[in-house]
């Protein structure tokens, strides 16, 4: 299954599976082992699988966050956006503020790499020296490649009762971001359908 580390960032708020909202990014040590399952995700200057995060990047992460899922109710719309945001969205020009700000703090160069007998590649040159701050700026790259490239286009809010995942949509009639939201869906549609009103007497479909 394809992966975009846009989607990967604005998935660390998540359905708990009790009822709630967990955040990947709670913690310091929950935002490091978030960095480190990025590895392979991002440029390869960014070793995510050696960074350990402080609480200033664990910050940092979680307003690129915020920014990224504004964004995102931005694509979806005039659909509804995640719940998870409905009542502290971001406004979408702060957002587009801090994702391009953000991805402005490393300045990088392509180059052409082409051995005599291989084919030709591109590595990206930088002078940051900074992990954290390579970090942050590869990520918010990554979300401005998605906001700016055709798999916007199939971005979705997943309808799933408390479900709070975006989700790219990968065929013509897929409404959840997985099938076990898809089966929570279908049988809170058959308990609306089917539920007994007070009287005795079914209640309205």
């Amino acid at each position: 299954m394809e992966r975009w580390p846009a989607l990967e960032l604005a998935s660390t708020i998540r359905h708990d599976g009790d009822g709630g909202v967990a955040d990947d990014l709670a913690t310091v040590e929950d935002a490091t082992r978030w960095i480190r399952a990025q590895e392979g995700l991002l440029p390869p200057h960014v070793r995510a699988a050696d960074l350990t995060a402080d609480e200033e990047l664990r910050q940092t992460i979680i307003e690129l966050r915020r920014a990224v899922r504004a964004l995102f109710a931005r694509a979806v719309s005039p659909a509804p956006p995640s719940p998870a945001d409905a009542q502290r969205l971001m406004p979408a020009e702060e957002a587009l503020a801090r994702l391009n700000t953000s991805a402005a703090r490393e300045l990088i160069a392509p180059q052409l790499e082409w051995p005599r007998e291989g084919t030709p590649a591109t590595r990206l040159l930088t002078a940051q020296d900074d992990p954290h701050t390579a970090l942050v700026a590869a990520l918010a790259r990554a979300a401005v490649d998605f906001l700016s490239g055709p798999h916007r286009e199939q971005l979705r809010a997943c309808t799933a009762p408390r479900c709070v995942r975006y989700f790219v949509k990968s065929h013509g009639r897929q409404e959840w971001c997985k099938a076990s939201c898809g089966n929570r869906a279908r049988a809170a549609r058959h308990y609306r359908r089917h539920r007994v009103a007070p009287e005795g007497g079914s209640a309205p479909s």
